[in-house]
């Protein structure tokens, strides 16, 4: 009895500090980020070749989306496995080493062999430290928060059943975009108009002022109506699939690659099916870079009427435009990001117990 009491008192019930949380957290989302922005670098080395820098602004894996036409400005999408995030260049020499290489590429499996070998290795990860400076705090957000809300739902508030994960996931994902959103609206002003710190400061009391505190939302609503039912399908059929691979195969020795497998299979299925919203996230995530950079003077759109545009101009099938790019990169990177996670927890649980025991 003593023992549960300080059991109880000392740990979370996934048996894990919030501190050891984290570190499991952060370092899931490093290798995820590892593994992931090299496919992310050749597509838009494989894109910025269709559609050379001097002759067209937006790029990304939205084609149904109207390219603007401007001499010195561009403005793509780029993931890290973990976020999107919004990039600007002002001039292609000036930009990063995505743009400056004018090596010809026939595919993909072309482009890692020629990168690697006329560019280097480190080119493939392009961009990657100042995506992970808001990638990282995100995930660690997001999968500690997930982790407390689901343990508190079940032991405190008493609550059981299948939907509790999809609840916890929603949840703390709407918790994680909320905290992340204005810091990447400050980051893409940083880099779109190349403000010091006091500028910065300057322009956002502007915008403040103008546009009251939501205005620091701006990329809020899109971001929200994707990752947020994203989130609660992937933790719902995460926890299902995870459930039944281990009542099937069931040994300690398996449960990295039952965490493996079920990441792939629920990241999948969610993918799949907030499509739409990603295809609509794309479009208005540029629309409002295009915005910031002043090469759009057009109104910003709703959610809904970007919806009802794309279907006018593509039909149905432009909402699923990008299927199997999505599908072929979010996969994995569930995959890496949960197994790495779950691996991290119980490395840490172990090591806590065996503490315990020794007391």
């Amino acid at each position: 009895m003593a023992g549960m009491a300080v059991e109880d008192s000392s740990a979370p019930r996934c048996g894990i500090s919030p501190l050891q949380q984290i570190m499991a957290s952060g370092t899931g989302a490093l290798l995820t980020s590892l593994f992931v922005t090299p496919l992310d670098v050749v597509k838009i080395r494989l894109q910025s070749q269709k559609k050379p820098f001097s002759k067209v602004m937006s790029v990304k894996s939205l084609p149904r989306a109207p390219p603007l036409r401007h001499p010195t400005w561009r403005c793509f999408l780029y993931c890290n496995g973990l976020m999107d995030h919004l990039f600007v260049c002002q001039h292609a020499t000036a930009c990063s080493t995505w743009y400056r290489a004018p090596t010809h590429f026939h595919g993909t499996l072309d482009a890692f062999v020629k990168i690697t070998r006329y560019e280097g290795l480190t080119s493939l990860w392009s961009g990657l430290p100042p995506t992970l400076v808001m990638a990282v705090p995100a995930t660690i957000i997001y999968f500690t928060c997930y982790d407390h809300l689901k343990d508190f739902l079940c032991y405190n508030m008493g609550y059981g059943g299948s939907h509790i994960p999809l609840v916890a996931g929603a949840l703390a994902r709407l918790g994680a975009v909320t905290v992340i959103s204005p810091l990447e609206l400050i980051r893409t002003k940083l880099q779109s108009r190349q403000l010091s710190y006091m500028e910065l400061g300057a322009c956002l009391r502007s915008a403040v002022s103008q546009g009251g505190w939501l205005s620091l939302w701006k990329g809020w609503g899109p971001t929200v109506l994707r990752d947020v039912p994203f989130s609660a399908l992937y933790w719902f059929n995460y926890e299902l699939v995870k459930k039944q691979l281990s009542d099937t195969w069931g040994t300690s020795e398996t449960q990295f690659v039952i965490s493996f497998t079920s990441g792939a299979l629920s990241g999948a299925v969610a993918a799949i099916l907030t499509l739409p919203f990603d295809v609509v996230k794309t479009h208005r995530q540029i629309e409002l870079g295009d915005m910031e950079l002043g090469a759009s003077r057009r109104k910003r759109s709703s959610t809904w009427g970007a919806m009802r545009t794309i279907k006018a101009e593509s039909g149905a099938r432009g909402l699923f435009a990008g299927f199997m790019p999505r599908v072929i990169k979010v996969a994995p990177a569930c995959a890496i990001m949960i197994s790495s996670y779950e691996f991290g927890k119980t490395f840490f649980q172990n090591r806590n117990q065996e503490k315990f025991q020794s007391l």
